[in-house]
């Protein structure tokens, strides 16, 4: 790959905007390049009218490996963490993809371990293949999660289950992951495109005033609780224009 070629490619098609790690060479390492450069595009995506849902994913036979911790050069990693280098770039494209008016699906197609299981939590919906092979890694070499992995992966499985993942650092299967509720579906490799590609024509019918409203509504879940959340619900408005078109011909 050239050194200039971009690392997140986009493409548009009826209504949903696929997003791609795009090192496959380098099994989609993430780079602070390729935070930018998702940052910038989720950017776009969030703003542009004729994107109803937006794919995330990765080229060639991984989602993303994680980290490539190459970049970090002569730097020390001092108390588990990465640095800053990495850190911000992760956490400002992960505000992006749990805030942007979109439903974000993660369509998780082989390799997806650490910083990229991190990436595809953050995510509205995540749909894998059965062959591939997840995992949180922190301690297995000595890190620990600063991109919300912590948070995310309890809210996934629940507390025991992440324990376990994240005190052994082992691997486990797309299946597994639908099993425990962290994915929507597991389908073969094969089927991936055809399953998220339904999964999207069934969302763009609906309303987009409609789902941008319940995606910020379950960020307030997930975030204040119950009584939060009902309080948030009950004193929070949003813009729905289509309302009075959807329910015309049910007067």
């Amino acid at each position: 790959m050239s050194e200039h070629a971009p690392v997140v490619l986009v493409d548009l098609a009826d209504g949903v905007a696929t997003i791609t790690l795009n090192r496959p060479e380098a099994l989609n390492a993430i780079t602070p390049e390729m935070l930018e450069q998702l940052g910038t595009a989720l950017d776009v995506v969030a703003v542009d009218e004729s994107v109803h849902v937006v794919v995330l994913t990765g080229a060639g036979r991984a989602f993303s490996a994680g980290v490539d911790l190459k970049v970090l050069g002569e730097r020390l990693i001092s108390n588990g963490t990465v640095g800053d280098l990495l850190d911000l770039p992760a956490r400002a494209a992960i505000q992006r993809i749990t805030t942007i008016p979109k439903v974000v699906v993660a369509k998780v197609n082989g390799f997806c371990f650490t910083g990229a299981l991190e990436l595809a939590l953050a995510c509205d919906l995540m749909v894998v293949a059965e062959e591939a092979k997840l995992g949180d890694t922190h301690a297995k070499f000595g890190l620990r999660p600063t991109w919300g992995m912590s948070q995310r992966l309890v809210q996934a499985v629940g507390i025991t289950r992440a324990r376990d993942l994240s005190y052994t650092a082992r691997n486990f299967s797309g299946i597994e992951a639908a099993a425990w509720g962290m994915a929507v579906k597991a389908v073969p490799r094969s089927n991936l495109d055809a399953e998220v590609a339904a999964l999207c024509a069934a969302i763009t019918q609906n309303s987009r005033g409609s789902l941008a409203a319940y995606k910020d509504l379950y960020r307030a879940a997930q975030d204040h609780g119950l009584s939060g959340g009902l309080s948030y619900e009950e004193g929070t408005g949003y813009p729905i224009p289509d309302t009075e078109d959807r329910v015309a011909g049910f007067r």
